[in-house]
């Protein structure tokens, strides 16, 4: 099973580091940025440009891959399934126009230059509004094109709107909203081995943001303390040998242990243990 993931770029720690939190640790290879092997003998990581990945997908190179979802619509391909939002790499697609010029709303565009870095993604953006704009690739600085007479307007990626504000751009549509996706090609999304590795992915992000709360508990303050917890589901709750109070174990929010902390010592609860979790496989 071959994994095509970021081989640079803002997105390619994060993904290590998620394959690593999921168990999938490099083994080997990873200095060579071309492919590497994992602790599991069945799975190869493959490092790759973050726009090819889903070609390399579709067309075998790869089994699965991790990459953007404006990057999955760029390429065109139809062959590939989203599994699983990896809840990173969060941005938008926006159209947007000198702040001072002449587009005020799309449909002004019509007949006009955008310049962009996704022309798929743009091309079929305006073919659904029947609106036929000129669509200029470029490979950077598109948010300098309509200032230098180059475009009437853009399409490019943004995350806190800084840059297009700082270059006196204003957004007049959202065109996509992306985050990282793990994505299987259609023939294989049935594979044991696919679903091994979207369940460990999977199990990272159920656990992020909560905590393992552990404490003994006196027995006669455990219907108490149960409607205390505001746990994922019912607490785990095991008798003590030799004593009259058990212990009670749960998963809880992160933000919520303050509180809840506070709340169960105040009806007795001791020996109070808050853990972080790894993975949580629901």
């Amino acid at each position: 099973m071959r994994i095509a993931v970021p081989n640079k770029g803002r997105l390619h720690d994060p993904t290590i580091d998620l394959l690593e939190r999921a168990g999938l640790h490099v083994v080997d290879g990873a200095d060579r940025k071309l492919y590497a092997s994992t602790v599991d003998p069945d799975v190869t990581i493959l490092f790759v440009r973050a726009a090819d990945i889903p070609e390399y997908v579709a067309d075998g190179a790869a089994d699965i891959g991790i990459t953007g979802l404006d990057q999955k619509h760029e390429s065109g391909v139809t062959n590939l399934t989203d599994l699983l939002d990896l809840g990173y790499g969060q941005c938008r697609l926006v159209l947007a126009a000198p702040e001072d010029g002449d587009i005020e709303e799309i449909y002004d565009l019509e007949g006009k230059t955008v310049a962009t870095e996704f022309p798929n993604i743009a091309r079929n953006y305006f073919a659904e509004r029947d609106i036929d704009p000129d669509i200029v690739e470029v490979t950077g600085a598109t948010e300098l094109t309509p200032h230098v007479d180059m475009a009437d307007a853009i399409i490019d990626i943004t995350s806190t709107g800084t840059t297009l504000r700082v270059n006196r751009l204003a957004i007049l549509d959202e065109v996509l909203n992306s985050s990282v996706r793990l994505f299987a090609r259609d023939d294989v999304v049935d594979d044991a081995k696919v679903g091994q590795i979207k369940t460990a992915l999977n199990s990272v992000l159920h656990a992020e943001g909560k905590r393992y709360l552990m404490m003994n508990v006196p027995r006669d303050q455990l219907d108490a303390i149960r409607e205390a917890l505001p746990g994922l589901g019912g607490p785990t709750v095991m008798d003590i040998a030799g004593g009259d109070a058990v212990a009670v174990h749960v998963v809880v929010d992160e933000r919520d242990v303050f509180e809840t902390i506070t709340e169960v010592k105040q009806l007795g609860a001791s020996g109070i243990l808050v853990t972080e979790i790894e993975r949580l496989v629901e």
